[in-house]
């Protein structure tokens, strides 16, 4: 199979692991009931956790031969020091909320593959069916396929999830600041971080990186990275201001992810210069016809 690099358009591609459109559902056309996506993201979130704890008993995850294999190194790779500017995350979704569906025929290990020849860093791999037209075994599928440390992207609001990433072969989980109270927030990162996955914790204002800052106590947790992020999960808009905003009020020594709303090299650099050592970039790579050609452009390297 040639590289998907050699091809100028990876939106058409098939094979391991693609998703037909017919097989999610169609994220355009839901209908949004609560004026905030957030709460209806979380919600819908819920009932998955309680449905998903049914069927698959936490002893059924830890039985799983992945729940012990080794995490690949998602902190290192993301905080390496690198020339030409940060590191980049390359994200692997269909489709979103505020944007619909990215991407009509759906690959995920051939975009894996592409932003691995390419030379991101790492990859976050989106797990939401309803919303981004994600699967957890997305992950596997992913893993086996590339050698790139994959972050599980998803809404964790319970610790099961963090097992069930850890069953699922993720190397690291993303949790969401804005999206739960700072006890839960404390006692999901210090689980992860138990079982051998590496954390980016997210926020978006400056009251809860202030909050998270001081619910986490006198030392940030190794292995632990924050993201900023750029997009109001409520509101669903974006500024880049926001990195530059709160960039400053983080303490030295904790890495900054600026995430959401980058989609040219000089955001890139506009990120960089506010102290982000990764930048996380969905969009614009999955609306890309040269998938290979956008992570090298917003790497710096063409």
């Amino acid at each position: 199979m040639p590289s998907l690099c050699a091809q100028p358009d990876v939106r058409s591609a098939a094979g391991p692991g693609a998703v037909p459109p017919a097989a999610i559902t169609p994220v355009a056309t839901l209908e949004v009931v609560v004026a905030n996506v957030l709460d209806q993201i979380l919600a819908t979130k819920r009932a998955e956790v309680e449905h998903a704890r049914r069927v698959r008993p936490l002893a059924a995850l830890q039985a799983e031969p992945t729940y012990i294999v080794p995490t690949r190194n998602f902190y290192g790779a993301v905080t390496a020091p690198r020339r030409g500017g940060p590191n980049l995350i390359a994200e692997v979704k269909r489709a979103s909320p505020s944007a619909g569906v990215l991407r009509a025929a759906y690959d995920p290990v051939a975009l894996a593959k592409a932003y691995e020849a390419a030379g991101a860093a790492a990859l976050s791999v989106l797990t939401d069916e309803p919303f981004f037209g994600g699967r957890l075994e997305h992950i596997g599928q992913i893993k086996a396929a590339v050698g790139l440390p994959v972050l599980r992207k998803d809404f964790l609001i319970d610790p099961y999830q963090l097992h069930e990433s850890r069953a699922a072969g993720a190397d690291a989980v993303l949790v969401i600041a804005e999206a739960l109270a700072d006890v839960v927030v404390v006692d999901l990162v210090d689980l992860a971080r138990s079982l051998g996955l590496w954390v980016l914790l997210e926020v978006h204002t400056a009251a809860r990186l202030r909050s998270v800052l001081e619910a986490l106590g006198d030392s940030w947790r190794p292995g632990v990275l924050l993201g900023i992020n750029n997009r109001d999960l409520g509101a669903q808009m974006v500024d880049l201001s926001t990195t530059e905003r709160l960039a400053p009020r983080v303490p030295r020594g904790i890495p900054i992810v600026a995430e959401s709303g980058i989609r040219t090299r000089r955001d890139v650099e506009r990120m960089h210069a506010a102290g982000a050592c990764a930048v996380l970039v969905g969009e614009a790579l999955l609306r890309s016809d040269d998938v290979c050609g956008m992570v090298q452009k917003l790497s710096g390297r063409s």
